[in-house]
C-alpha cells in the first residue's frame, strides 16, 4: 500500500497495532491517535513499504495483517540511536517495523510473505542490512501465557540475529499502568549481502 491507498487504510492499520500489540508481549495500551501519526510517517518516506493481507469477499475486505519498512534514516531518533553510537552508518540500514497478524490467520505462510516482500524491497533499494527490533520480557514475566513461544526460531529461520549489546529504550503505556514506562528493545540484523553483518 502506498499513497492514497496508504492513507485511506490508516484507521485500519492503526486498529490492527492496537489489537496485535495488546497482548503478550507488548501489552501495550494503544491510541489510535497516536497510531496514525506514527503510521503517517510511511506515508511520507520515499522508500517505505506497506504491506497488507486482507480477507473477505471482494469489494468488502478486511485487514488482517500488515508489515512496514522504511529507510532507518526516515524512523524516529530513538530507533538509530543504538547504531549510531557504535559509529555505523544508517544510510545503508532497511527497517522493519512491524509485522502483525490476527490470530486466526497465523500459521499459513503469511508472515514468511511479509518478511520477503521487506527484503525484497530492500535490495531493490539498495540496502546492505535489515534490521528490527523486539521488546525484551525476562521468562517469569507474570503476563506471560502458558505455552507461550516466541518468534525467535522463526526470525533466526529468516537468516536474523539478535546482536548482543544493541538494545533501545522506547515508551509505551501498557495495560493496568497509570502512565508510559520504558522497556528494552533488542535488534536483530541481517546482511542482505550474504555475509555476517558488521556490527
Amino acid at each position: 500500500m502506498t499513497g492514497a491507498a496508504l492513507v485511506a487504510a490508516l484507521d485500519a492499520l492503526a486498529d490492527l497495532r492496537i489489537t496485535v500489540f495488546r497482548a503478550f508481549p507488548y501489552l501495550y495500551d494503544g491510541d489510535r491517535g497516536y497510531e496514525r501519526d506514527y503510521l503517517a510517517a510511511y506515508a511520507q518516506s520515499p522508500g517505505a513499504l506497506v504491506v497488507g493481507a486482507f480477507a473477505g469477499p471482494e469489494g468488502a475486505e478486511r485487514l488482517v495483517g500488515a508489515a512496514t519498512a522504511a529507510p532507518m534514516a526516515d524512523h524516529a531518533a530513538e530507533f538509530a540511536a543504538p547504531f549510531r553510537e557504535r559509529g555505523m552508518d544508517i544510510g545503508r540500514i532497511y527497517y522493519f517495523g512491524e509485522s502483525v497478524l490476527l490470530p486466526g490467520w497465523r500459521g499459513r505462510g503469511i508472515g514468511h510473505a511479509f518478511f520477503d516482500r521487506r527484503e525484497a524491497k530492500a535490495g531493490e533499494l539498495g540496502f546492505a542490512m535489515a534490521s528490527f527490533c523486539a521488546v525484551v520480557r525476562p521468562p517469569d514475566h507474570p503476563a506471560r501465557p502458558a505455552g507461550y513461544s516466541p518468534l525467535d526460531p522463526f526470525w533466526r529461520g529468516r537468516g536474523f540475529a539478535p546482536v548482543g549489546g544493541l538494545v533501545g529504550q522506547f515508551r509505551w503505556k501498557e495495560w493496568g499502568e497509570d502512565g508510559e514506562t520504558s522497556h528494552p528493545m533488542q535488534f536483530w540484523v541481517k546482511s542482505l549481502a550474504g555475509d555476517s553483518p558488521s556490527i
